[in-house]
């Protein structure tokens, strides 16, 4: 089930406020070592649980303005949206196991 798509300041609203289920937004860059580390884990996580989360990519370089609206000051942040609002802040990469412990209210 689903990888992990971009999302653009533009599409931010209906792709992950307007969502009907929890969306995961990794804010990263392509110069961030351990946003590189973190994305493989994510579309492990992605492919695994697309049916209950959704989980979208956001690079903060191309599409500063929502980060900076959501305050995201380092990254990777993994921000889980639901209902329009954020609900948990993952911040730095993890493995996979503890991904899975952070988000297991969502899966």
């Amino acid at each position: 089930m689903g990888s992990v798509k971009e999302v653009t300041d533009a599409s931010f609203n209906a792709d992950v406020l307007e969502s009907d289920k929890p969306v995961l937004v990794d804010f990263w860059a392509e110069w961030c070592g351990p946003c590189r580390q973190v994305a493989p884990v994510l579309e492990q996580i992605a492919q695994e649980h697309g049916d209950k989360i959704t989980i979208v990519k956001m690079n903060i370089d191309k599409e500063p303005k929502t980060s900076q609206v959501y305050g995201v000051m380092q990254i990777p942040t993994m921000n889980v949206y639901k209902g329009g609002e954020v609900v948990k802040q993952i911040m730095g990469a993890k493995p996979k196991a503890a991904m899975l412990k952070e988000l297991k209210d969502f899966i």
